[in-house]
Parts: structure tokens; C-alpha cells; sequence
């Protein structure tokens, strides 16, 4: 489906926009753009991957100027660009909607002038029920891809959503390991808070479902299984042969919560089961207002949201497994004597 088509990706410097590249240059893909403003990086993965496939423009979502210079000629967009530390969002809320809100109708806005075909964008399950900034700005960059979305004809726009994504950067993985070799305590927050466990090449599988099966205004979510922090942390452990590490609760924090919810019970209401995903087709419902103000649905009260609380709970040995072979962590495992 990319054969002699070029795809731009937002925000591909990330771990996202590498797990895509790790897929795709081997295709018959005929270029893949990156975007971003981090230099740096972008030198990095020329030099890495070394591939005349792959093309770097310097650029912000901010800026719908340096967007519309990368994205002529341009395929399929994946917009993977966001802030997404929950802290930096808390302290700077407009930042947050400078680049999650405004930035991502930029990217809409270009790729309908320009014609792009297919949009598939990023958001996360901070966007359901959202307590925090980030979460919030998620939630409205998700009504802009659906407002987006009901235009007749033209660009596809959809949307995926997922939960934190397995040693991603600033996932609690990579935090837990990073303890463990510096021989610190392990900090957790709640014993009994549960997190979906989904890997970056099943991020990757997410947005090419989207990408082949969704309509303008869609929302995607894979369904995940879950665990608690502290079988997480005591299956590391376990793992990396350090059975008795310390563990220090710290209690949750600022913005978090005690599990992740992927589909609100308005959405469980009319999502479609399609295999292993959620489709939520958009509410298309037009400017006659009676219908959003006279009209309800018994069945939203009866619903359930779908969350890591009431999702398929992993046993140990199915932890370990997905652990053992998680792409992100081989090189630290190999530096406990451990093989993947």
C-alpha cells in the first residue's frame, strides 16, 4: 500500500517515527519525510540509517510555512509531533495548546490544500476523561480531527489512541532499569495501579490498521492487556536476577491515575469490534442543535468504559515473555547476562 508513495511523519525523530522507519525503508516505499525541529536527532538517524529513502526537513507544527514546504508531494501524513510530558504541559498549558491544538489543524490544514490522501494522527488515552493539561489538549486535538473529519471527499483524516508504550522515552521501563544499574531504590506510586502493556511495533500496527480501515473522523484503539506496577517491577527484578531490590512507594502524582481508560462509556456504546481493535466512527450529527440537546440514549447509562482495570489481566510468565522480548531493552538485558 506505500509502494512509490511518500509519507511524511510529524514529530519522526521520536520513538514512533523509528519504529516506522524500521518497517517500512525495506518496502518499496519511494520516500518517507521527517519533520521536526530537533536537529540534532535528525543528524543522528541520517547518519544511522544511511538510507536515500529517508528525507529530513527542519520545521514546527507551529509553523504552517515550514509545514507546507515538506509536505508537497506528499502521500499520507502520520502525526506523531506532540508535547507530551505531563509536567512541562502543567506549567506551560499554552505551549501545550500551541503544539497539540493549533498545531496538529496546521498539519490538517496543509495536507487538505495539498491534497494528501490519508492523515493518520497520534493522540493517547490522557485524552480520555483528561485531569491534567496535556491530557486536555489531546482531548481537543482529537474534536479537531473529527471536526476535520466531516468534510465531503478530499483528505482522510483519522485518529489513533493508545496508552504509554512499553520503554518508549519517559516510560516507567526504562526508569525502573535505569534504578536498578545506579543501584537505587525503585520508585513506584501505587502498587495497585494498572498500565496497558503495548509495545512500539504494535504502535506501528495500530496506525496501519487506521490507515487501511478508517474513514474521515474515526478514532482507533487497540485492545491491550494489562498489569499492575508492582507485578512490573517485581517481574524485572526478577529478570535482570535482582529478586530483592528495594522498592519505595512514593504515592501518585501530580496528573496521574490509577488506571488508564482507552474508550469512554459513550464510546464503548458505539464502537465497532473489529478483531483485536475499537473502531469509534464520528459523530456526524450536524448544526441542528435539538439533536445534541433533545435527544439521548438509555443505553450511555448502562456502559462501561473500557480500561486497564477491566482488561485482560497478564500473569507472570506472560509478563516475562512480552519483557524478554521487548526490541527497546535488549542491549540492557545483555548488560545483566540476560538474552532476549
Amino acid at each position: 500500500m506505500f509502494k512509490n508513495k511518500v509519507l511524511l511523519i510529524t514529530g519522526g525523530t521520536g520513538s514512533f517515527g523509528n519504529a516506522v522507519l524500521r518497517r517500512l525503508l525495506t518496502t518499496e516505499i519511494k520516500e518517507i519525510r521527517i519533520f521536526s525541529r530537533d536537529e540534532l536527532k535528525q543528524e543522528h538517524m541520517r547518519k544511522f540509517y544511511n538510507n536515500d529513502k529517508l528525507k529530513f526537513y527542519i520545521g514546527d507544527v507551529r509553523d504552517r510555512a515550514s509545514i507546507d514546504d515538506a509536505i508537497n508531494g506528499v502521500d499520507f501524513v502520520f502525526h506523531s509531533a506532540a508535547l507530551k510530558q505531563v509536567p512541562s504541559c502543567e506549567f506551560y498549558p499554552m505551549e501545550a495548546v500551541k503544539t497539540n491544538i493549533i498545531g496538529t489543524e496546521n498539519v490538517l490544514n496543509a495536507a487538505i490544500t495539498a491534497g494528501v490522501k490519508k492523515v493518520i494522527a497520534l493522540s493517547t488515552d490522557k485524552a480520555v476523561y483528561p485531569i491534567n493539561a496535556m491530557g486536555v489538549s489531546k482531548a481537543m486535538m482529537e474534536r479537531v480531527i473529527v471536526a476535520k473529519g466531516r468534510r465531503e471527499g478530499g483528505t482522510m483524516v483519522a485518529c489513533t489512541r493508545y496508552g504509554n508504550v512499553m520503554a518508549s522515552r519517559g516510560s516507567v521501563i526504562p526508569l525502573f532499569i535505569n534504578q536498578i544499574k545506579n543501584d537505587k531504590p525503585v520508585t513506584i506510586t501505587n502498587p495497585e495501579m494498572t498500565r496497558f502493556m503495548m509495545s512500539l511495533d504494535q504502535a506501528v500496527d495500530l496506525v496501519l490498521f487506521a490507515f487501511k480501515n478508517g474513514k474521515s473522523g474515526d478514532i482507533f484503539v487497540q485492545k491491550a492487556p494489562a498489569t499492575t506496577i508492582q507485578m512490573l517491577a517485581k517481574i524485572i527484578f526478577k529478570i535482570l536476577g535482582k529478586p530483592h531490590h528495594e522498592i519505595l512507594t512514593i504515592g501518585t502524582r501530580h496528573g496521574e491515575k490509577l488506571y488508564e481508560t482507552l474508550l469512554t462509556k459513550e464510546e464503548m456504546v458505539k464502537a465497532i469490534d473489529i478483531d483485536n481493535y475499537y473502531r469509534i466512527p464520528a459523530d456526524n450529527r450536524d448544526l441542528n442543535y435539538k439533536k445534541f440537546f433533545e435527544e439521548g440514549e438509555e443505553i450511555i447509562t448502562q456502559a462501561d468504559e473500557y480500561h486497564s482495570h477491566n482488561t485482560y489481566r497478564l500473569n507472570e510468565e506472560e509478563l516475562t515473555d512480552l519483557l524478554l522480548n521487548l526490541r527497546e531493552i535488549q542491549d540492557d538485558l545483555k548488560e545483566f547476562g540476560v538474552s532476549g
